[in-house]
């Protein structure tokens, strides 16, 4: 009976991300320092659909959990799929808002009847999952909302309503997407000194007053207001000015614990670490690949999970990079091309087979820290954007949707470590890459890259890191629970 009472003893946090692989892999970090630093029993909660690509990826037993690190799953409302692809964003988003809470609330139920596990103590959800603060209320536990993208980014969603109330948005009609209108210049957003209608988050670009995002969006930007604390994968010295601001609006404390993946070089339980969230099956030989080249030599294309394309954008990213003459390694997901299979020209295969490497997925972190990167061709997602800043690559931003297009900007116009394209036909993209890997443009922004990612690296060291320092408060402070100070 000892360990039983252990057991009971310990406590248990319920993590919940969005459904989607951007959401996944940085709540999986945070679940894991959860557990090594602060002791915590974990669930880890996946919809069905994700579970069950996890272990296709993965292994079928790469989820068995351990006795305080489990893995349960819900269903997430759509039709079944056998289709290893992202569900439709917006489909997605209204799902989860009206089908999911009663499975949580049962799941929560189980665990609080279960004998092997203690009592859920509190609850980390993602922070566009708010429907979850129902179930902790009833249950009477803390919710920490964790919201995956930049401060910068959560700070323009969070002004949705104000953009609405002073009849920005909706548009008047869909010219107004190409007529300069987007230019318009705002100056009212607590911490940003000015941003263009064109950098919020992409779901202002609609001309619908019911649309499905923007409806979405408002409702968990209110909600997040009932939250015990909100807590953001980025640190104090990338984006101080918008942190501070969050204090003159109505909302719980925030915690910047970032960068995550550096923060979670700590666990070294290597069962803990076999633990891994790629929903697509990983392939290691473009690591080979890059051991073969010259250091900064290689520009590194990936536009994340959720961006889609014509065949005729990705012909034009093919030549852009094939004339360039510069070495690259492309990630290119089966579902990249909407609707098709990605299919890349003859000629351009012929071309590039020297210098191109073509990946249908590969572990983005270990790449972005390569010394044969020199820069990387990305959709700003906050994931890519904070694993550049700490590898101290440079960008050339090619935002496809939500606030992709927030992190560009800052990329390029306060960080000084982004190039924006702006037209994406293949003399822009050629011109752009040369001028990130040799021009002079390129060679600053490398300079600065390399200051972020030392500043990165203290923000996420112990005992001072100004992260390492907010996440042991947001244990002792919010989760009641002491981390060691290791």
């Amino acid at each position: 009976m000892g360990s039983l009472n252990t057991t009971k003893n310990m406590s248990h946090v319920v993590c919940i991300p969005y459904p989607a692989q951007g959401h996944i892999n940085p709540m999986l970090k945070l679940a894991k320092l959860l557990h090594f630093k602060g002791g915590f029993h974990v669930t880890f909660v996946n919809t069905e659909y994700n579970h069950k690509r996890l272990l296709k990826s993965r292994g079928p037993n790469s989820l068995n959990g351990l006795s305080s690190f489990r893995f349960e799953t819900i269903p997430d409302g759509l039709p079944e799929s056998d289709v290893d692809v992202t569900q439709d964003i917006p489909s997605l988003c209204e799902s989860t808002r009206k089908t999911c809470l009663p499975h949580f609330k049962k799941l929560l139920a189980k665990l609080n009847n279960a004998v092997d596990t203690p009592p859920v103590t509190c609850i980390v959800s993602d922070g566009v999952m708010t429907f979850t603060l129902e179930a902790a209320q009833e249950i009477n536990v803390p919710e920490v909302l964790y919201w995956t993208t930049s401060a910068c980014g959560f700070m323009a969603y969070m002004q949705y309503r104000q953009v609405i109330e002073k009849g920005l948005v909706p548009l008047k009609d869909s010219s107004y997407i190409t007529n300069g209108y987007l230019e318009t210049s705002i100056d009212w957003v607590p911490g940003i000194k000015e941003i263009r209608l064109k950098d919020f988050p992409s779901f202002v670009r609609t001309t619908d007053p019911n649309d499905v995002m923007l409806d979405f969006i408002l409702g968990e930007c209110q909600r997040a207001e009932k939250a015990s604390a909100i807590i953001l994968n980025t640190f104090d010295d990338l984006e101080h000015n918008v942190l501070e601001a969050f204090s003159s609006i109505n909302l719980p404390p925030v915690y910047s614990i970032g960068p995550l993946h550096l923060l979670s070089k700590e666990v070294t339980d290597k069962e803990l670490n076999s633990f891994g969230s790629n929903l697509w099956k990983e392939e290691p030989e473009c690591l080979e690949w890059l051991n073969s080249k010259e250091p900064n030599s290689v520009v590194y294309v990936n536009f994340g999970s959720i961006t889609v394309m014509t065949n005729e954008q990705m012909v034009e990213f093919a030549w852009g990079l094939a004339n360039s003459k510069i070495s690259f390694l492309w990630v290119i997901r089966p579902d990249l091309v909407a609707g098709e299979n990605a299919v890349l020209p003859q000629e351009f295969l012929e071309e590039t087979k020297d210098r191109g490497m073509l990946s249908s997925w590969c572990p983005q972190e270990e790449v972005l820290d390569h010394s044969a990167i020199g820069g990387f061709l990305t959709h700003s997602g906050w994931n890519s954007t904070l694993e550049s800043v700490c590898g101290g690559v440079p960008m050339i931003c090619w935002p496809f949707f939500a606030e992709q297009q927030t992190n560009s900007r800052f990329s390029c116009h306060e960080w000084g470590i982004g190039l924006e394209i702006e037209d994406a036909k293949r003399d822009k993209i050629e011109s752009l890459v040369k001028e990130m890997m040799e021009g002079g443009k390129g060679k600053e922004m490398k300079e600065k890259a390399l200051e972020w990612k030392k500043l990165a690296q203290n923000a996420a060291l112990g005992p001072n890191g100004s992260s390492f320092m907010n996440l042991k408060n947001l244990f002792s402070n919010v989760l009641k629970y002491e981390i060691s100070s290791n």
